[in-house]
């Protein structure tokens, strides 16, 4: 994979579904008993790249996991998910709600997309939004590593968009499940760790 060469302005920060309900004490994976203290250190880690990025007039991208509300406000759940996380349901992960937005660390997202499945590229406008913006380049943090991230990573690859993942901005909820990921993505992307990405934007 030849060397990763940063147009700030041309570059997004995109942010896999950082969210209170995922990562916040009040949120709905903690009400489930779902912590994991890697995912709740990546906000204070990607920061420095979010306001470098900022002051050199790129872009921060946030995606956002999705249970859309039918009847009664009861979200439509994937049966997958429903036998993955029970604890799921009305008022979490809702569109505008507290808990669907990006965690306050990393506010202001320049643009945002909801995404109700793995890839943010999935039924959402993210590709229409990055054309108009001008962003070739997308460099990747959030959770988690072998899902929102891989499968987003993989749709930005055949839609011709440079990439980079960053090994120690993202997280999964194993340390095996997340090294293996990150392996695997290094076929189709370029690694690096954010004090390396970070390096590149303040050098670009």
């Amino acid at each position: 994979m030849s060397e990763l060469v940063l147009d700030p302005a041309r570059t997004g920060l995109l942010i896999v579904d950082l969210q209170n309900d995922f990562l916040h004490p009040d949120g709905a994976y903690s009400r489930g008993g779902q912590k994991n203290a890697e995912i709740a250190a990546l906000p204070e880690r990607v920061l420095p790249l979010a306001n470098a990025l900022r002051e050199k007039g790129g872009w921060v991208v946030s995606t956002h996991f999705t249970l859309v509300p039918g009847k009664g406000g009861e979200p439509f759940i994937s049966p997958h998910l429903k036998e993955l996380r029970p604890f799921l349901g009305k008022g979490d992960f809702a569109p505008g709600a507290w808990g669907h937005a990006l965690v306050d660390e990393l506010q202001p997202a320049d643009i945002s997309v909801e995404k109700v499945a793995y890839s943010a590229f999935y039924m959402t406008r993210l590709e229409w939004v990055l054309k108009k913006a001008g962003i070739d380049t997308l460099i990747f943090c959030g959770i988690v590593t072998n899902g929102g991230v891989a499968s987003t990573v993989r749709d930005a690859h055949v839609r011709d968009f440079k990439t980079a993942v960053l090994s120690d901005g993202c997280a999964a909820f194993s340390k095996e499940t997340h090294e293996r990921s990150i392996g695997d993505l290094g076929t189709v992307s370029r690694v690096m760790t954010c004090a390396e990405a970070l390096g590149k934007i303040t050098g670009a």
